[in-house]
Order: structure tokens, then C-alpha cells, then sequence
């Protein structure tokens, strides 16, 4: 596995792919940044340099949709469905952990849902920020709730700037 730091607004963003050549995928974003000593890599290339590239833009505002081969290695079979169900989540737009509890056809598991949103290996290129309690309610973030308000503040600014122009 090799990782890269990656600045951000938010702090230093960790990204890390797992495999070789045309075989890599994109496999852990951490908000802490990379693991000191694991893999750490210093000038990126390939797939490494790419995602970072792309959380990169994503901060600016240019970037609204991840084009990045991703792998979960981990996660239980009902973890990957939320994870799954939130990977569909449109850029600006949000859903309550309720509501995702009731699409997976188990409408009283809306905590479970925040547990598995906690447990996301690929938090920002997985949109587990996007996810909101009952009401609109900003609950719960793996990151921190001011890391979930700026992300959010940012895809309904990028949101409304293109629809102006």
C-alpha cells in the first residue's frame, strides 16, 4: 500500500492505493493524513498522484465527480450497502441516515447506518458527508462536524455558483 499527503482546507488529507500498474486501486482516505512510516510516498505518480490530484480539485471547487478504481477490503455485507447506497449520492445534494435505512429495507436502523457512515474507508471520494440526521440535522461524522459543515458548505457554494452562470 502506499500513501500520499494531500493538503486540503480541512487539514492534511491521507490517500492511499493498494495494488500494481493497470491493478491499482484507490483503497483508504483518512482525514488524519497518511500513517507516518507505512508507505509514504513523496513525489506521487500514477494512480497515487491522480486521487490526490483529484481531492486537490475537489477542494477547489472544480472537481464534482471522482473518476477514481476503488476497492473495500473491509466492511460487513450490511456496511457495504450503505457505502454503496452513498457512493450514488449527487454532488450538493444530501440524504438522512433514516432514509438510507429504510432503502436497505430496514427502517429502524438509521444508527446502524451512521455506524457503517463512521466505518467508511474512503470518506469525501465516498460521500459519507452527504448524510445527515432526521430533519437536516448535522450528526455524526467520522471527520468532525466542522469538517462535514465545510464540505457540505462548499458543494452547495460550487452547487449555486454553476447554476448561475
Amino acid at each position: 500500500m502506499r500513501w500520499a499527503k494531500v493538503p486540503s482546507p480541512i487539514g492534511e488529507i491521507g490517500v492511499a492505493v493498494d495494488g500494481d500498474g493497470a491493478d491499482e486501486r484507490v483503497c483508504g482516505v483518512q482525514f488524519q493524513g497518511a500513517p507516518p512510516g507505512r508507505g509514504l510516498v513523496e513525489e506521487p505518480d500514477g494512480l497515487l498522484a491522480a486521487a490526490a490530484e483529484q481531492l486537490t480539485e475537489y477542494f477547489e471547487g472544480t472537481l464534482t465527480e471522482f473518476d477514481l478504481p476503488l476497492v473495500v477490503r473491509s466492511g460487513s455485507e450490511f456496511e457495504r450497502k450503505v457505502w454503496d447506497r452513498i457512493a450514488a449520492i449527487k454532488y450538493g445534494e444530501t440524504t438522512t441516515y433514516g432514509s438510507i435505512a429504510t432503502e436497505l429495507g430496514d427502517p429502524g436502523a438509521a444508527r446502524a447506518v451512521g455506524i457503517a457512515c463512521n466505518h467508511n474507508p474512503l470518506p469525501i471520494v465516498v460521500p459519507c458527508h452527504r448524510v445527515v440526521g432526521a430533519g437536516g440535522k448535522l450528526v455524526g461524522f467520522g471527520g468532525g462536524l466542522p469538517r462535514k459543515v465545510h464540505l457540505l458548505e462548499l458543494e452547495a457554494r460550487v452547487t449555486i455558483e454553476a447554476a448561475f452562470r
